[in-house]
């Protein structure tokens, strides 16, 4: 039976383009700096998201890792959204190796922090205290069912970690999806933060790699936390040669996905017992309670599983569905038809 897969857009294939790319790249020790194709990637990433350098890294989690540990001292205070990926979902990373503790604030609509929560959090200087170092965002909001922040909050939450003495970073995993979304360049974006990770794979389709951009010193930085990591890679071109491709030619058919994402959650809505916020469908992701099915959300998962749609669950009832480059409008639009009959008890 095939599989419509909506768990992640981590679940994409990279495309025939860059699987030449990677067999056709021109490659070098990427920790001597001599891989081409890598310095190509760095460059390119550089000056789309408005930066002044870039780094090419394994994976999202370790390019939000090197860059907490290249902004903070050890015991320092980091400030994050209370549902935030790298809180949540990236191992403790910020406590075991950056060695600083989180300070959690509870976004409000949309799971987007406000200036107000955010200057009641932080603390007066005080020998007692931590210092507050970083301000951690995300956008898209991966657990706010991928929200998308607007640039001029953005600005504002900018403005009082400057005012803290604190830098800004951003993980911006799914920050295209938030372009595309707010019909902006990217730059708009990124040019409210000191740093800024981005997930080549994902809607982009790369097999791997994050790039992480930012001021030209703190990349250099950047470099010996990554090599500290084990992420130095030799002929690391093979695989920047598909996150050239990403960059370069799979942000504009993003629109496609959320669309996708759209279609799906109107029509999830209209199913009996299903629960879907339409406001909070920003971008690619949906997410949805389906309490008022009776069923679990490990029960309804299986269900779904059973009739060739895979999603996950992301608590008790609560349930993510993923589009991209590799699901189809009609895939849409059959998950809707298996979901509604799923719930309707006509499968059995």
């Amino acid at each position: 039976m095939r599989q419509i897969e909506l768990r992640s857009d981590t679940q994409t294939k990279p495309t025939p383009e860059m699987r030449r790319a990677m067999y056709e790249a021109e490659v070098g020790d990427d920790v001597s700096g001599e891989d081409p194709t890598v310095n190509k990637l760095e460059e390119v990433s550089a000056q789309t998201l408005g930066k002044e350098a870039a780094l090419f890294v394994t994976s999202g989690t370790m390019g939000n890792i090197v860059s907490v540990m290249t902004h903070v001292q050890r015991g320092d205070e980091i400030l994050l959204e209370a549902q935030s990926h790298i809180y949540f979902y990236e191992v403790g990373g910020l406590a075991a190796l950056a060695q600083a503790i989180p300070l959690l604030v509870q976004g409000r609509r949309f799971s987007i922090l406000h200036p107000d929560d955010v200057k009641a959090a932080i603390r007066s200087p005080n020998i007692h205290y931590a210092t507050p170092r970083l301000m951690c965002l995300e956008n898209t909001h991966n657990r706010g069912g991928g929200t998308v922040m607007p640039p001029e909050r953005m600005a504002e939450l900018k403005q009082v970690a400057a005012s803290k003495g604190m830098a800004v970073h951003l993980d911006g995993a799914r920050v295209f999806n938030a372009a595309v979304a707010l019909g902006v360049d990217v730059r708009e974006i990124t040019k409210h933060v000191d740093s800024v990770q981005v997930c080549l794979s994902k809607g982009l389709c790369a097999p791997v790699g994050s790039v992480v951009a930012g001021p030209k010193a703190f990349i250099e930085k950047a470099r010996k936390n990554r090599k500290m990591l084990g992420g130095g890679m030799r002929q690391a071109g093979v695989i920047a040669a598909a996150g050239l491709v990403a960059i370069t030619k799979m942000v504009s058919r993003l629109a496609e996905d959320h669309a996708k994402a759209r279609t799906l959650a109107e029509g999830l809505a209209n199913i009996r017992g299903i629960d879907v916020d339409l406001e909070a469908v920003h971008s690619n992701l949906v997410s949805y309670d389906v309490a008022g099915t009776g069923l679990s959300g490990a029960e309804y998962v299986e269900k779904l599983r059973l009739q060739g749609v895979r999603c996950g669950a992301q608590g008790p009832t609560r349930i993510r569905m993923v589009c991209h480059n590799d699901v189809s409008m009609d895939d849409i639009k059959e998950t809707i038809r298996i979901a509604d009959s799923v719930v309707s008890g006509r499968l059995t």
